[in-house]
């Protein structure tokens, strides 16, 4: 195994993890419901302009 051959199964792992985790973050966070209005957060999607229409 040469360097060039090293280097790409270090990215290729590195890639992965990080693939990993943001598919694993984000299937917990649909589980819990997205933080929806339940527990008084916003949930992903909404953003601050979400919260003008809700004082009303």
């Amino acid at each position: 195994m040469n360097q060039s051959d090293l280097l790409f199964l270090v990215v290729f792992l590195i890639l992965l993890s990080t693939l990993t985790v943001f598919v694993v973050q984000f299937w917990r966070s649909r589980r819990r419901g997205g933080g929806g209005e339940g527990d008084g957060r916003a949930g992903w999607w909404e953003g601050p302009w979400d919260d003008d229409d809700r004082k009303r």
